[in-house]
């Protein structure tokens, strides 16, 4: 995957591990930026347009999510991807942090390699390898053909209802976004039936019955993903 052109900003008020990250992303051949707190993250973000956004939670001045709510109100960030990269383990933080608009969320302490891969991984969200043409999804062993409604598994049909088969299509076409039960509504739903978060739990089993466990993560109390 080519880096050069993408560009990404580190926020956090320990110089010392801006340093390692950006030592680490610059080695990847990204441009990197730095910002030591969510107010100067926000003017900076404004002056560089990062593709990728690394926030620290616990900064002075501004905090993470603060910052990452503000520019998700701008639309010059609406698609910019958003990371939590913080040593706090509670629950109620990574749920704060999904529901302002993060993409991932990523536990200190974490060597840097792996910060790295995950970035990578992330970054080519914008155009996944495996999509391919006429409305198809080809990740790893699975195939989604979007206009036949159709799923294969290792080259077996595996019969999914409309919804189940919508489901997994929205989840799929960006592996590793968490989407929150109120987007999955809106996407799959709309407004024409009343539906219950217990709908859609039904449907994610269902879907874990018939393509594997593994291929549908919860992340407790947001929504869900899809794991390539």
């Amino acid at each position: 995957m080519s880096t050069s052109k993408q560009k990404i900003l580190i926020v956090d008020d320990e110089p010392d591990i801006l340093e390692l990250i950006e030592y680490n992303l610059k080695k990847e051949g990204y441009q990197v930026y730095s910002a030591r707190n969510g107010q100067e993250a926000v003017a900076e973000a404004k002056r560089t347009q990062p593709d990728l956004i690394v926030l620290d939670i616990m900064m002075p001045k501004m905090d993470g999510i603060e910052a990452c709510r503000i520019m998700r109100t701008m639309p010059e960030f609406k698609n910019t991807f958003m990371v939590f990269l913080t040593a706090r383990s509670e629950e109620y933080s990574e749920i704060a942090g999904f529901n302002v608009g993060a993409d991932d969320y990523i536990a200190k302490p974490i060597k840097p390699r792996a910060l790295v891969s995950r970035i990578n991984a992330i970054l080519r969200r914008n155009s996944p390898p495996e999509e391919i043409t006429d409305n198809k999804l080809e990740i790893g062993d699975l195939v989604i053909d979007r206009e036949a409604y159709l799923v294969y598994k290792k080259g077996v049909k595996v019969v999914l209802a409309k919804k189940e088969f919508e489901l997994l299509y929205l989840l799929a076409s960006k592996p590793g976004k968490v989407y929150t039960r109120e987007v999955i509504l809106k996407n799959i739903w709309e407004d024409s039936v009343v539906v219950t978060n217990r709908t859609i739990d039904v449907h994610v089993r269902k879907l874990r019955e018939k393509l594997g466990d593994d291929c549908v993560s919860t992340v407790k109390g947001v929504g869900y993903k899809f794991e390539a």
